[in-house]
């Protein structure tokens, strides 16, 4: 017997022990994917957003702007102008061979990237980090392929391939390597290949200028290494500058005669946009893909407004807080655990309970409550030994408690109704006084006992 109470004492130490071992694992984790998290969070918000207000604008001054830039190029001698709308930037290139700078290929409408590249014979478009959608609505033969966490440095045939751009070759070291191209296997045209992909060039009628990262031509990057004279070599030379600073996605185009009379633009006098299907031609005579109904991105539906409608930021935000909100859940949920298996007796001793409520009270500091406790238990014990309902008055059963008890009428009543004891002992003093009172009206009974004289 005794043998099995030892046995049902005693408390299982494995699951403890294998919890705690699991903790020493989970602890590490969750502190190193909550370093992960927030340090892919701060790159995502410190990461410059082309779909931001001022994004490479040659007028804004700020560390994403290219004011910079700008004012290199003019000291170079060459003409800026910069346009807010798509269509009147190609037609500020018509006139004549001209540098067409996009900074943001992604805020140009679909049904207008065709139109980038029929620009006169000589002229050049400059990409900066475009999309798979946009090289297939030009019909570039590059392809997007691997994107670095970041931007590097690179020499323009860090690689071992050549690299026969001048322009690249004049700048030397620049950070131009972040997302890398790839020319198509099986295409008539090779471009020129420099800074490990990060840079093509792709020479058409018109020659197209693709570079993967914008760090060359924000502010913040301008005078690092060779990014300066890699930015004003694509950008500068005889030909006049048309920078189109887009500050958000542009409206679909109105080709032929607008709204207001003034006359829309085509690619060539009399010409369309359109193939014979609906889609631009491609280089080698073939429609590219679009269809009626569908933009360049082959009928790929439009991006949920609701991602471009708050900023960076409040994503980033948004992140964090489900994130926090997560370790919040395992950790209380680490916290509760399975029940643990503790030997209890099936009684609670009386005093036990009387000691921990008191403890309770004084640490409280509740003496009213805990003489109100005491006064009702005495009266409990008394009202029934006096044969009196719980509805007496107090005078009556202080009357009769004094009979009983030997003490006055105002003592007693004091003792059962008076008021809440100031400190500590004078508790202490009622409890012993109520007691005795209990004690000594349960001795003297109310009726005599037999053998009594009558």
């Amino acid at each position: 017997m005794t043998s099995t109470i030892e046995a049902t004492r005693t408390v299982p130490e494995r699951p403890r022990q294998a919890r705690r071992r699991r903790h020493r694992l989970l602890i590490p984790l969750g502190l190193a994917l909550l370093l992960i998290a927030v340090t892919l969070v701060a790159h995502a918000v410190d990461q410059p957003d082309p779909a931001d207000r001022g994004f490479l604008s040659p007028v804004a001054t700020d560390d994403d702007g290219g004011s910079r830039l700008a004012a290199a190029l003019r000291g170079q001698g060459v003409p800026v102008r910069r346009e807010t709308d798509t269509l009147r930037a190609l037609l500020a290139a018509r006139p004549g061979p001209a540098t067409l700078f996009v900074p943001a290929p992604e805020l140009v409408h679909p049904d207008t990237v065709a139109a980038l590249a029929d620009l006169p014979l000589g002229s050049r478009l400059v990409l900066v980090d475009p999309s798979r959608r946009v090289l297939e609505g030009l019909g570039a033969p590059l392809v997007p392929t691997s994107r670095r966490w970041a931007t590097r440095a690179i020499a323009p045939d860090a690689d071992g391939q050549p690299c026969t751009l001048p322009e690249a070759l004049g700048a030397g070291t620049a950070a131009a390597d972040r997302q890398r191209y790839a020319g198509p296997p099986g295409r008539a045209v090779v471009p020129d290949r420099c800074y490990s992909g990060g840079l093509f060039r792709v020479s058409w009628r018109t020659e197209v200028v693709v570079i993967g990262a914008s760090d060359p031509f924000r502010n913040d990057r301008i005078d690092e290494l060779g990014n300066r004279a890699l930015a004003t070599g694509l950008l500068g030379g005889p030909r006049p500058l048309v920078w189109l600073d887009l500050d958000g996605p542009a409206p679909a185009p109105s080709f032929g005669t607008g709204p207001d009379g003034e006359p829309g633009w085509s690619p060539t006098p009399g010409g369309s946009t359109r193939g014979e299907n609906g889609g631009r031609p491609g280089r080698d005579g073939t429609p590219s893909r679009g269809s009626d109904g569908q933009d360049e991105a082959g009928g790929r539906s439009p991006q949920n407004p609701l991602w471009t409608a708050f900023p960076v930021w409040f994503w980033a935000l948004l992140a964090q807080l489900a994130l926090a909100g997560l370790l919040v859940v395992l950790w209380r949920a680490r916290r509760l655990g399975p029940p643990v298996l503790e030997p209890l007796p099936v009684t609670v001793r009386s005093a036990e309970t009387v000691l921990g409520r008191a403890r309770l009270y004084r640490r409280a500091g509740a003496r009213g409550p805990a003489a109100a406790t005491l006064r009702a238990a005495a009266l409990d014990r008394l009202l029934p030994r006096l044969n009196l309902p719980p509805t007496t008055p107090p005078t009556e059963v202080a009357a009769r408690v004094a009979a009983r008890a030997g003490i006055g009428s105002d003592q007693a009543e004091q003792l059962l109704y008076g008021d809440e004891p100031a400190t500590d002992q004078e508790l202490l003093e009622l409890a012993r006084a109520l007691d005795r009172v209990a004690r000594t009206v349960a001795a003297r009974p109310d009726h005599p006992t037999e053998g009594d004289l009558r």
